[in-house]
């Protein structure tokens, strides 16, 4: 009974022996087919159609480098079920020939398993084709598949050609296409590129200048991509804010009020009111780093507790430098407000000495200023910079100011 079960198994299952391999598809190591856990997905996948999803799991394995977790899991998406080895090597194949690696497939299946089932010859040749016809080749191109690997299942003559066009008016270089490509994938369609388009061309009559629209472009996308509309609601906005369209920040400021509806913007400026913030002091933190908007509470709370009950600074000073809230509290600002602790404690620097803005100076003129001049004072002063001595290691640290809590 036991030998049938075995028998019926390998009917079943097919092993690496009994698949044909095509030799121009590199096969994964694998790692004990019949290893306990691997018995067991394959177990899953044999009791719901077995001749189907089992061979699909071991394939994904063994020519995809997938663990046998995600195998078992996207052989029961809908369309990830292959018969034959014959569609998906002619994919592994073509895929290769252009310049993908073993890992470049394994990151493309993940995302996108169904691409295996295509056409490699009449759908995927002209798509490959035509991004190379446009400068999209070798590690661009591997970059822009890997990345948004959804470009391939695109219609070349309803979306990839059209969408094309309309990007060769926006304020972007040729050899930027490709970087165009993979950051506006999600919305790669001609309706969204003609607004932008559109958008584009309101930007510039506003005389924002045409840095900051390439910026824009490139990066906010699906900000200048919504409707004409709202698009020109979103910069009244910002204009009526204090914004003026020729600042650097304009563009990010637009981006950040098209990403926060009124509900959420007004519940971030409650966040930072229970940390003692005026409601122009937000405002103005706003207009100096708009993206300081999108950091997590969670985060920022965090770091205003430092700031204000260990270091004693006042919350509108924060305001003044909102940057200050992007940095790691771990490798850039304990380290730093450290160094100025042990100089002021040593009565080797005045509080009139420094400022917050002096937390956020380059590496080398932090260490000019406040590190390398009191070297031979302070020997271990260095160290404290680097993080590789703690000021409780020499008896110090930061005691508790009367600054703000969250209430």
């Amino acid at each position: 009974m036991f030998g049938f079960c075995c028998k019926r198994l390998q009917l079943l299952v097919p092993s690496c022996s009994t698949i044909s391999v095509d030799s121009s598809v590199t096969h994964f190591p694998k790692a004990s087919p019949f290893s306990r856990s691997y018995s067991s997905l394959l177990g899953s996948a044999i009791d719901d159609k077995p001749q189907g999803r089992s061979f699909t799991v071991s394939y994904l394995i063994n020519s995809c480098g997938l663990s046998p977790e995600l195998a078992l899991s996207l052989s029961k998406k809908r369309g990830v079920h292959f018969k034959s080895r014959e569609k998906p090597d002619s994919v592994i194949k073509l895929l290769k020939h252009y310049g993908f690696s073993d890992t470049h497939v394994s990151q493309i299946v993940k995302k996108l398993p169904t691409l295996l089932l295509v056409n490699a010859k009449k759908t995927l040749v002209p798509k490959l084709e035509f991004l190379g016809s446009i400068g999209i080749t070798g590690t661009d191109l591997t970059r822009l598949v890997c990345g948004s690997p959804n470009v391939l299942s695109y219609s070349l003559d309803n979306n990839l050609r059209p969408c094309y066009d309309v990007i060769r008016t926006l304020p972007i270089g040729d050899e930027k296409v490709g970087l165009f490509m993979r950051n506006s994938c999600r919305i790669l369609n001609v309706k969204a590129l003609s607004n932008a388009a559109s958008n584009v061309s309101f930007l510039r009559s506003l005389q924002v200048p045409e840095s900051s629209i390439t910026l824009c472009a490139l990066y906010y996308l699906i900000a200048v991509s919504r409707d004409t509309a709202k698009f020109r609601d979103y910069v009244g906005k910002v204009i009526s804010m204090g914004f003026i369209p020729s600042s650097t920040t304009f563009v990010r400021a637009v981006y950040v009020i098209s990403m926060m509806n009124g509900s959420k913007w007004a519940q971030r400026v409650g966040f930072y009111r229970k940390w003692g913030w005026a409601e122009d002091d937000v405002l103005s933190a706003f207009r100096k780093s708009p993206t300081f908007m999108f950091l997590s509470e969670e985060n920022v709370s965090i770091k205003l507790d430092f700031y204000l009950n260990k270091m004693g600074w006042q919350p509108a000073n924060v305001a003044q430098h909102p940057a200050v809230l992007t940095y790691s509290l771990e490798k850039w600002i304990i380290p730093r407000c450290s160094v100025i602790r042990i100089l002021l404690l040593k009565g080797l620097i005045r509080k009139g000495e420094y400022s917050i803005a002096s937390m956020m100076f380059r590496r080398d003129q932090f260490l000019d200023r406040f590190v390398n001049k009191y070297q031979e004072e302070v020997p271990e002063l260095l160290s404290i910079y680097q993080g590789k001595i703690g000021l409780a290691e020499l008896g110090l640290g930061f005691e508790e100011k009367e600054g703000v809590k969250e209430v």
